[in-house]
């Protein structure tokens, strides 16, 4: 049986030992059993209150979790990994157990794509639904509209270090009820500037043409290598990535000043065009199943929904 120590930081060989996990997990399953800003924080560091927990088969990491306890309102959130050789043994239920210690009996548990293992484990433990996000997906070789523009607003792209305050200020206006995104700080945003796939050219904002204000923003992200001029999919796999590249809705926001006046659409369009413009064939995004409003957006401009992001959460007792 598996040994599972928890831990505040991780040195150099254990980090290389989880990330090899993690790959391990995504090519098994088809998709990565960790969210972004936990792999981030892995690579990076910046992740003073989270544990980690390692699962050990003697010198083996059989299994890992992540616990995040920055959320004092909602509770801490946790994230597993189990190596595809050694599941069926009790390590997702025993590492569940030890993080759900850990967090004072107020464990929510994030399950990446709808995997039916990891929900008859959630279910097994008394979990329920507690958040629902969609991924949906779009074709890039699928007609595109045009994107109109409201009066008074000009499309430029990013510049890094010039717009970065500017910015968080906007992302926090825009996403000021989200209990994530709401509350990115300046060392979230260089964090993810410093990541390979970060291309200010596909970093697009709008702009007051009165004063030169952010209005709003469409930051894209491509999964896997960017096609090379006049070449296909099929002839660029990304040796990290066992797919063909695939372009990212990654984050649209708009100022509440600016809302209503079809910027998010036309943003959305815009950005899109840009990733098509790379040779990209498919596109991709998350959104809150419960946002009606932006997935109607979505739909009307192709998007239909792939698969589905469950946070779990004890049921409460009555």
């Amino acid at each position: 049986m598996a040994v599972i120590t928890a831990m505040r930081g991780l040195s150099s060989e254990q980090t290389a030992q989880a990330l090899r996990l993690i790959a391990t997990v995504t090519e098994a399953d088809g998709l990565a059993p960790l969210s972004e800003h936990v792999l981030l924080h892995l690579r990076h560091g910046g992740d003073e209150r989270g544990l980690h927990f390692l699962a050990m088969d003697g010198d083996e990491l059989v299994g890992f979790g992540h616990l995040d306890r920055t959320d004092e309102v909602n509770g801490p959130s946790a994230e597993l990994a189990v190596d595809p050789r050694h599941r069926r043994c009790g390590i997702g239920r025993a590492l569940v157990t030890e993080m759900a210690q850990g967090a004072g009996g107020r464990l929510r548990l994030w399950a990446h794509g709808e995997l039916a293992p990891a929900n008859a484990l959630a279910r097994s433990l008394g979990y329920t639904d507690a958040r629902v996000l969609w991924q949906m997906r779009r074709s890039l070789l699928a007609e595109l509209p045009a994107p109109s523009w409201p009066e008074g607003i000009r499309l430029r792209t990013f510049l890094p270090g010039i717009d970065d305050d500017a910015w968080i200020d906007l992302n926090h206006r825009a996403f000021a009820g989200h209990p994530e995104q709401g509350r990115w700080t300046l060392a979230d945003l260089r964090r993810r500037m410093a990541e390979p796939w970060f291309s200010a050219s596909g970093f697009l904002i709008a702009e007051s043409e009165a004063d030169g204000r952010m209005a709003g923003f469409h930051w894209t992200k491509v999964h896997g290598a960017v096609p090379q001029h006049g070449a296909t999919g099929d002839d660029h796999h990304d040796h990290d990535h066992h797919h063909d590249p695939i372009g990212e809705v990654y984050v649209v926001g708009v100022d509440p000043a600016w809302q209503g006046h079809g910027l998010g659409r036309a943003l959305t369009i815009a950005g899109l065009a840009s990733m098509r413009a790379l040779g990209l064939r498919q596109a991709m995004l998350y959104v809150e199943a419960t946002n009606a409003p932006a997935i109607a957006l979505y739909e009307s401009l192709g998007f239909a929904r792939w698969d589905t992001d469950v946070l779990y959460q004890v049921r409460p007792t009555t």
